[in-house]
């Protein structure tokens, strides 16, 4: 589903490729929208072990959790790049952008997975305001933006099947800043 589309992996082609029966497959998942919220658990247990953990360690100041979090986001990407030609672009906001109006369940899992790291990056803005390494900002609306582009220079990266746009424009999303509003 990653590689090709939700709609484009059916369950047969699902077995195929793990070789199993169908039997097998029903066995353990009622269907495939329970098969693809199983995997994007597992899916966000790796990101959080292989990027989130890593990028938003205490042990960096503020900032720098932002500007890593960039780094490992690249870093997956041109990985995926060198294996397979193809930047794939990221996993949840690819799902969201073909079922969001296609399964409730799915969209709010995806929903659920995209608030968990708004609340990373909002805590994070906070710190950094608290320790004066940022001016006063709106930090939820910044979060927000700072994710929504995040997403979009993915999506712009897999449009052009070019990992020179992630290096290009995502450390200018450390920049984003939504001004407090009255």
């Amino acid at each position: 589903m990653y590689a090709r589309s939700y709609a484009d992996v059916g369950v047969a082609a699902i077995c195929d490729h793990a070789k199993v029966k169908k039997g097998s497959f029903y066995h353990f998942f009622t269907s495939k929208q329970e098969l693809t919220l199983a995997v994007l658990d597992t899916y966000y247990v790796g990101y959080k072990e292989n990027i989130i953990d890593i990028a938003f360690s205490s042990s960096l100041k503020p900032m720098e959790r932002l500007a890593m979090f960039n780094k490992l986001v690249i870093e997956f990407q041109q990985d995926i790049y060198e294996q397979t030609g193809h930047i794939y672009g990221c996993p949840f906001g690819n799902l969201a952008t073909e079922m969001a109006t296609q399964d409730e369940v799915i969209r709010q899992k995806i929903g659920h997975l995209f608030t968990l790291l708004q609340q990373l990056l909002r805590d994070t803005l906070q710190e950094a305001m608290n320790s004066g390494d940022i001016e006063l900002i709106d930090p939820d609306a910044t979060a927000r933006a700072i994710l929504a582009y995040t997403e979009g220079t993915m999506m712009l990266a897999k449009t052009h099947n070019d990992p020179n746009i992630l290096q290009q424009l995502l450390p200018a999303g450390l920049q984003v800043r939504i001004p407090i509003t009255n």
